[in-house]
């Protein structure tokens, strides 16, 4: 199985300076190709503590020079706030700087502050994330971005550096609802999941996934990632004490950021899925919600993280997952902690998993097409 591990970059309670959460989430970015992990990812989101990482493909260029074997991937790019054109220029940028390292995961956004703030309508954002998908996969496909679409119209325009390697095989994508998923499966790309809803949902809407794919494609989907939060501890009752404090904490601002209680979820267009979680949230309130999606991740002695992640294989067949090791304000110093040990008494057994395919299937394209783009 592939072991990768994200920076998230929050500043829960601003009880440092954003300066000093930069230097500690470096710190442990650079500890990961030592440790022997296999990837380093970040997310992208603005305006908020939430997540400080406003520009994920800039942090993943710092990595890129200060690594030098390690996967650069993002998780994800949120294509409705960009110019596809742009996107495309930066992830084939990337993706030369780091020698083909690149995992290109893609989402549509779901927070109202962030849309507001880059004064878009969150209903436009389904149309504009497969309009812009489209025109993405295929520019860094072709070397020449070319789109006409309700939204989008590219006339054609060579990228330079023109990719040089193809992003199929190594195109994943967030999907939370199973409007996503379909449309995932619609663009060729594989799954990022994140745990926030029931397991037996997450098998639900993959075999459907899987299918469609199939139907579409003409071949299996790729293996979906997984990601999940992690607290791992040699005593069983500190690790659920503190997966309740930081997990739980974590998932508070997400409530806070998302504002899934907020009366804006209940009828916003393309957000069907989100307003089920709001009228949950309504019933049960914050903290049982809190408490359950501590309950979906990892924590707990060595082997009980070690079992929970191969109980995720079983549930989703991911070829590879991605833990999270600092967040909610965690101490730097326990962050540290908790990725060493992780690094030393699971992941050992975890790479040693036949978990199916590599994440990253991609080919070196001819460099025919890119004569012909040139013209």
């Amino acid at each position: 199985m592939h072991v990768g591990m994200a920076a998230v970059f929050q500043n829960t309670g601003r009880a440092l300076s954003d300066h000093q959460i930069y230097l500690n989430e470096l710190a442990l970015a650079d500890m990961a190709e030592p440790l022997g992990f296999e990837s380093i990812w970040s997310v992208e989101h603005h305006f908020t503590d939430y997540t400080m990482c406003p520009d994920v493909v800039q942090f993943l260029s710092y990595m890129a020079g200060r690594t030098r074997h390690v996967k650069l991937g993002s998780m994800v790019v949120v294509l409705p706030w960009h110019d596809p054109m742009r996107v495309a220029e930066q992830i084939s940028m990337l993706d030369h700087l780091s020698g083909g390292r690149m995992i290109l995961g893609l989402g549509r956004g779901a927070g109202k502050v962030e849309f507001d703030g880059f004064r878009l309508d969150m209903g436009d954002s389904r149309e504009l994330f497969v309009e812009y998908g489209e025109a993405l996969l295929k520019g860094l496909e072709s070397g020449v971005m070319e789109y006409d679409g309700k939204h989008y119209r590219q006339p054609p325009t060579a990228l330079r550096p023109a990719p040089f390697k193809s992003f199929r095989g190594r195109t994943y994508a967030a999907a939370v609802s199973p409007e996503s998923a379909r449309i995932m499966a619609k663009l060729g790309v594989g799954l990022l999941i994140i745990p926030q809803k029931p397991w037996r949902e997450v098998e639900k809407e993959l075999a459907e996934y899987n299918a469609l794919y199939r139907e579409i494609n003409g071949t299996a989907a790729p293996q979906p990632i997984s990601a999940g939060w992690i607290f791992i501890d040699p005593s069983a009752e500190r690790a659920r004490e503190m997966a309740m404090k930081y997990i739980g904490g974590y998932y508070r601002t997400v409530l806070d950021h998302y504002q899934f209680a907020g009366a804006h979820m209940k009828n916003q267009r393309g957000y069907e899925y989100y307003a089920k979680m709001n009228e949950k949230l309504a019933v049960y309130g914050d903290q049982k919600a809190i408490e359950f999606f501590a309950d979906l991740q990892v924590y707990g002695t060595p082997e009980q993280v070690h079992d929970k992640i191969m109980t995720i294989h079983k549930q989703t067949n991911n070829s590879g997952f991605v833990g999270v090791f600092s967040y909610a304000g965690m101490p730097h110093e326990e962050a540290a902690r908790n990725m060493r040990l992780f690094a030393q008494s699971v992941m050992p057994e975890l790479k040693k998993f036949d978990a199916g395919g590599a994440i990253d299937r991609s080919q070196p394209l001819p460099d025919l097409r890119y004569a012909v783009a040139a013209e």
